[in-house]
């Protein structure tokens, strides 16, 4: 008899073996690492971008940004901080995968959120950081994304920050995967057609600080990326196992900057067929230095989110009701001090509550702002966590 070439499917836009997708069999005899990409003795600086090939190992399921060093401030004026301080220190974290380069697309601080909101065991209660005031800012010790071992250096959004030198130490998980028990949206990297990218853009120094009377501030750093992956076991038969990984998981920010008072209803960019919506998720920033607006029955009336032609599976009477359902679901008080307003359709169940973009079309969200709330250039910062298929035939 002939050779007949065994069949193949096409996962992530990597072709696999049919008879090597065993999940059961994966999760059995795969074994968790956690190893170095890349060490760099600087970073490319702020305004700049560093951009580090993964290695072709395994089945990535996540990425680690560690980045330590010190803000030196120095002049005869005054020097404050940002809403942006620390978290945002990266303007965006790029993963580009098998020519997918939409895949992850996130601010610094939107990484810190998202993952407080999958490990349902992180939290920030009782983690003390200086925000809003004169430096070293108000003492909050609920909602600061923040961990004990993060070293911030400086307060958030303060004022009148004394000249001197600053150590930090911050890190970011960047989630490939969804979760680390189904793998789902893991990628397969095992070879040589894998093609596996991290870009970081590092804000420049005006986002991060505001100067008076010629002070400065001058940022220097080394970078540790570090891969959470999984060994590709063999089977009896020699033949490598593998999970399904016909998914890509997506983590996408957007910018509206049409924001006003009243009534502000946008439509989600980038919605299409195959998706399915498993979290909404975002900030108002305004102000001269900006910073999120709190989101309580002050600040925010309705919110919502509808589909179709006015759909609208949840409302919320004002801000302070939807920030009670947040904390509640993240054990995370994320609405006072980060200002974040979420939708969560994966915590209790994706498989039963999760989107289909296919037949809930026309997606948005509604964020009433009352008329007396005084609003400075407000944008609003806006996440879409999706799952969608990738390319499976």
């Amino acid at each position: 008899m002939p050779n007949v070439p065994a069949p193949t499917q096409v996962m992530q836009g990597i072709e696999v073996p049919t008879s090597s997708v065993n999940p059961a069999q994966f999760f059995a005899l795969t074994r968790r690492l956690t190893i170095l990409e890349k060490n760099l003795g600087a970073f490319a600086g702020l305004g700049s971008t560093d951009t580090i090939p993964i290695l072709q190992t395994g089945v990535v399921s996540g990425l680690i940004i560690q980045l330590q060093g010190q803000v030196v401030t120095s002049g005869a004026g005054t020097t404050a901080t940002t809403g942006r301080w620390p978290y945002d220190l990266i303007r965006a974290a790029r993963f580009t995968a098998n020519g997918q380069s939409n895949l992850i697309n996130v601010s610094g601080q939107k990484l810190k959120i998202r993952e407080i909101m999958q490990r349902g065991d992180l939290t920030d209660r009782g983690v003390t950081r200086g925000i809003g005031g004169a430096s070293p800012g108000t003492q909050v010790n609920q909602g600061t994304l923040s961990l004990n071992t993060d070293t911030w250096g400086m307060g958030s959004n303060v004022t009148a920050v004394p000249n001197a030198t600053y150590p930090f130490s911050l890190e970011w998980y960047v989630p490939v995967a969804f979760d680390d028990v189904t793998l789902t949206g893991a990628i397969f990297a095992q070879t040589s057609a894998t093609d596996l990218y991290l870009a970081i853009d590092w804000a420049p120094l005006s986002d991060l600080f505001a100067f008076t009377g010629g002070n400065t501030a001058v940022v220097t750093a080394s970078l540790n990326v570090l891969a959470k992956l999984y060994t590709i076991p063999q089977a009896a038969n020699g033949q490598i196992v593998v999970p399904d990984l016909s998914t890509f998981h997506s983590l996408i920010q957007s910018t509206y900057r049409t924001v006003a008072n009243g009534d502000n209803e946008v439509r989600l960019a980038g919605q299409g067929v195959g998706k399915q919506l498993l979290r909404l998720f975002g900030q108002t920033w305004q102000g001269a230095t900006p910073a999120p607006l709190p989101v309580n029955s002050a600040n925010y009336g309705q919110m919502l989110w509808r589909f179709g032609g006015n759909d609208t599976p949840e409302v919320y009477s004002n801000g302070l009701a939807l920030a009670n359902v947040v904390e509640k679901t993240f054990d995370c008080d994320m609405g006072t001090s980060a200002g974040v307003w979420a939708f969560d359709f994966a915590s209790e169940n994706a498989f039963r509550d999760s989107v289909d973009e296919g037949t809930a079309t026309e997606l948005r969200f509604l964020l009433n702002i009352p008329q007396g709330v005084s609003l400075a250039s407000p944008v609003f910062e806006y996440v879409q966590e999706t799952a969608s298929i990738g390319s499976a035939a």
